[in-house]
C-alpha cells in the first residue's frame, strides 16, 4: 500500500505542474497568437487563373520581414497622404474620404487628403483612348514623372487616386495601380472598382475594393510581401473577383509584421475598425473584426 502511495504522489505533482504550466502558457499568449485561430488557411492547390497559380512566391517569415529593407514611419515623416487626380463627383469624393478614414485606422497613422488636381496636368502623350471608349492614363508617368516629385516632406507614403483608367505599357489593356515601394509612392484608379460608373447600389463594393487595394499597396511599401499564410488583404490578386474573395483583414502574421514597424495598440485598432465597418454597413468585415475582439475578452 505504501509503495503505491508513493508512486501516486509524484504522478499527482506532475499533473498539477503540467496544468499550472499550461495555464501560464495560455495566459501568456500574445495578441497575434490569440487571433491566429481566426485565420482562414489558403487552399493547398490554387485555382487556375489565380495569382498563386501563376506566381511561385517565397513565404515571408517574420524573421525575413525583420531583415528586409523597408520604409518605416519615423518622427517628422509619419503621415499617409492621398492625392486625388481628376474630376470627381460627390460619390467619388465620399469614397476617397472614407478610404482616408479607413487607412488612418488600419495603419494607426495620420492620413490626409491633398487638394484635388485636374487631369489637365498630364500631357496628351501620356493619354490614350481605350477600345471601350474611356480615356486612360499611363500609370508609369503618373508615378515616376509626377507623384514621386510631389511627395510631401512629412509623408511616409503618398498614394495617388485617379478616376481615369490606367495602363502600364502600350501592350497592356489596363492596370489597377502601380507603386514604387522604395520611394513609398503609388497610384491606383477607382475606374474599374465600379465598372466605370459609381452609384449608390455599387458604392460599398467599390469602396471595399479601394480600401483593400490601398492598404495592400501601402502594406508592400512597409515591407510586407504577398501573404501565403491565410486569407488576407496581403494576398496577391489577378482580378477583381480575386480581390473580392480576399478579406480586408490582415492575417495574424501580417498584423505582427505591421505592428513591429508601427507600435500601435492592437485592441484599440480592432475597436476602431469594428466601428468603421459597422457605421458603413460593411457587414462581413464587421463580423470578422468582432470575432477577433471576442477572443480578447
Amino acid at each position: 500500500m505504501s509503495q503505491g502511495k508513493y508512486k501516486f504522489i509524484p504522478s499527482l505533482l506532475y499533473a498539477l505542474t503540467f496544468l499550472f504550466f499550461f495555464s501560464c502558457q495560455k495566459k501568456g499568449k500574445t495578441y497575434f497568437e490569440t487571433i491566429a485561430i481566426n485565420n482562414i488557411k489558403l487552399s493547398a492547390t490554387p485555382k487556375p487563373g489565380s495569382w498563386r497559380y501563376h506566381h511561385d512566391e517565397k513565404f515571408q517569415q517574420f524573421e525575413d520581414f525583420q531583415k528586409s529593407k523597408k520604409i518605416k514611419p519615423q518622427p517628422g515623416k509619419n503621415t499617409i497622404y492621398l492625392q486625388p487626380i481628376g474630376d470627381f463627383d460627390t460619390l467619388q469624393q465620399k469614397e476617397i474620404e472614407l478610404t482616408k478614414d479607413y487607412l488612418k485606422i488600419y495603419f494607426q497613422l495620420e492620413t490626409k487628403i491633398l487638394p484635388v488636381l485636374p487631369n489637365s496636368i498630364f500631357p496628351k502623350k501620356v493619354k490614350r483612348i481605350f477600345k471601350d471608349g474611356q480615356e486612360q492614363l499611363w500609370a508609369g508617368y503618373v508615378l515616376d514623372s509626377f507623384l514621386i516629385k510631389r511627395k510631401p516632406k512629412d509623408a511616409v507614403v503618398l498614394m495617388g487616386i485617379t478616376e481615369r483608367d490606367l495602363y502600364p505599357i502600350p501592350e497592356w489593356n489596363y492596370v489597377f495601380g502601380l507603386a514604387s515601394y522604395e520611394n513609398g509612392v503609388g497610384v491606383t484608379s477607382i475606374y474599374r472598382f465600379a465598372n466605370g460608373h459609381l452609384t449608390d447600389s455599387n458604392f460599398n463594393e467599390s469602396l471595399l475594393r479601394l480600401m483593400k487595394i490601398s492598404s495592400h499597396e501601402i502594406g508592400h511599401m512597409f515591407g510586407i510581401t504577398h501573404c501565403l499564410n491565410a486569407n488576407c488583404v496581403m494576398n496577391g490578386t489577378n482580378t477583381l473577383s480575386e480581390t473580392d474573395f480576399h478579406y480586408a483583414r490582415a492575417c495574424s502574421l501580417c498584423q505582427r509584421k505591421l505592428n513591429s514597424s508601427i507600435p500601435y495598440n492592437n485592441k484599440k485598432r480592432l475597436i476602431e475598425l469594428k466601428g468603421f465597418f459597422e457605421k458603413n454597413h460593411l457587414n462581413s468585415e464587421f463580423s470578422r473584426t468582432q470575432q477577433d475582439l471576442n477572443l480578447l475578452q
